[in-house]
């Protein structure tokens, strides 16, 4: 154990000067990977400070990275992690070698696992938070755990109110928990022709009808939506106006502001699903700027952190906050407090910064690449997006290519299940440009893709 004793530095609180100092220290050599730092009393003592003053440096220190406490033992400058070098992957190559295109998931990135990493060993050093995460909590969130996150969002350009805020178990436990609390079995709710099958499965276990409005090149056929609200006005519309998935879609701006005076004429709740992440300059306007007052929106970490969290939010009106609250305590009675934490340090890790960064720049490089590769097929891609959409020649099936696909080892979507009830699907793939672990295996599938799409369709006459 090393009998360090820092300087400190003038200016700041002590806490943050003493990890510092201790992160100094450990860039010049003064103190050794694997050397056990000094117990906190022991500090305190030398530098004349409190116990938590040091607890709080010895946090800080580890969150930047720089020491790493073990249970029992202490704390203890950290090693180099063999991870540091790791290539862009989320975990091992599949065995069978499939090249996937059909997830859309953030690209791989080492800071994906060591982000949760970072945030579960402030966690385990914290008595504070480790008791809070044994704790049964608010349903729908702590003020301070509402605050951290709403706060997260403003810096991304989302809605950024506490106060109308619930955290939730991800995006589609949102798209579940409007739903239950918004309609009642056997009312109709529309969304896209072609749609998030989330909303689709949970519209149906909710036993209720679905409706499908039209849509092109400018996202839903708000004309459409009127004829059909002069029929019969859906309770609720699903929509992710600023990234259709699958076709990249986006609403515009003249049809937003028909679609939010439709709703207040006919009293239609909005759900506006904002969880594929784009830039701000990307977006329109967000429909709960537009209409507050009957608007969901529904965001969450899967597309900017990880999936894995399964922590989003659900920007609601006030005065459905309770009622909200109600219908999560009723399925799991809250949110579990570990990973509502975990999330709030990693978003508020600098690190989430570079990550996301990092995100836009390597999407923005993969949909170049695809757009240039698969050009001769006439491909549709968002600026920001990473989907592509690419419609199929006549006299080819989605199907029939994407089973050629397969056999070539490259796994792709097809329409049928965006379709929104009894819709016929189109004739095309949605392709995703996240999931493989760098560009040089994207440019691999899509070269298949490229291949496949050029060689002869199946004859009909092998099926009597």
């Amino acid at each position: 154990m090393t009998i360090w004793t820092p300087e400190l530095a003038e200016g700041g609180p002590r806490y943050r000067r003493i990890a510092e100092a201790l992160g100094e220290a450990v860039a010049r050599g003064e103190l050794a990977p694997g050397e056990k730092l000094p117990p906190q009393r022991r500090l305190a003592d030398r530098l004349g400070v409190t116990v938590g003053t040091v607890t709080r440096a010895y946090t800080e220190a580890q969150r930047q990275g720089w020491v790493e406490s073990r249970v029992g033992s202490g704390t203890f400058v950290r090693r180099p992690a063999a991870e540091d070098t790791a290539t862009f992957r989320a975990a091992p190559p599949r065995e069978d070698g499939v090249l996937d295109l059909g997830m859309s998931l953030p690209p791989p990135h080492p800071l994906r696992a060591r982000g949760l990493q970072q945030a579960l060993h402030g966690i385990a050093a914290d008595p504070e938070a480790i008791q809070a995460a044994t704790d049964y909590q608010p349903e729908g969130g702590t003020p301070t755990q509402r605050a951290r996150i709403a706060a997260w969002q403003g810096t991304l350009g989302l809605p950024d109110d506490p106060e109308r805020l619930l955290i939730t178990q991800g995006g589609q436990h949102g798209i579940h928990l409007a739903l239950r609390t918004l309609t009642q079995p056997g009312e109709l709710v529309a969304g896209d022709a072609l749609t998030y099958p989330g909303f689709i499965c949970a519209a149906q276990h909710a036993h209720l009808r679905l409706a499908a409005v039209p849509m092109d090149a400018d996202g839903m056929d708000v004309e459409a939506l009127a004829r059909l609200c002069a029929r019969q006005p859906p309770r609720l519309l699903y929509l992710t106006p600023d990234l259709n998935n699958p076709t990249g879609a986006r609403l515009s701006e003249a049809r937003r502001a028909r679609l939010v005076a439709l709703a207040r004429a006919h009293d239609i709740w909005l759900v506006e699903d904002a969880v594929q992440y784009l830039p701000v300059e990307r977006r329109g306007t967000p429909l709960v700027e537009l209409a507050p007052e009957r608007t969901l929106h529904i965001f969450s970490t899967s597309k900017v952190l990880a999936g894995g969290l399964r922590i989003g939010s659900l920007t609601v009106p006030p005065r459905w906050l309770e009622r909200l609250g109600s219908a999560l305590r009723s399925q799991s009675w809250m949110v579990p407090p570990l990973m509502v934490e975990a999330a709030c340090r990693w978003m508020e890790d600098p690190a989430s910064r570079e990550l996301l960064a990092w995100q836009l720049e390597e999407l923005a490089a993969r949909r170049t690449m695809a757009l240039a590769r698969l050009a001769p097929h006439e491909p549709h891609s968002a600026e920001g997006s990473s989907l592509v959409w690419l419609p199929l020649p006549a006299g080819r099936r989605g199907s029939e290519v994407q089973a050629r696909l397969a056999r070539r080892g490259v796994q792709v979507t097809t329409p049928e299940p965006f379709c929104v009830g009894s819709e016929p699907a189109p004739q095309a793939l949605r392709l995703c440009l996240g999931p493989p672990e760098s560009r040089e295996v994207l440019a691999r599938a899509l070269d298949i893709v490229d291949e496949v799409l050029g060689a002869p369709a199946a004859s009909p006459w092998q099926t009597l």
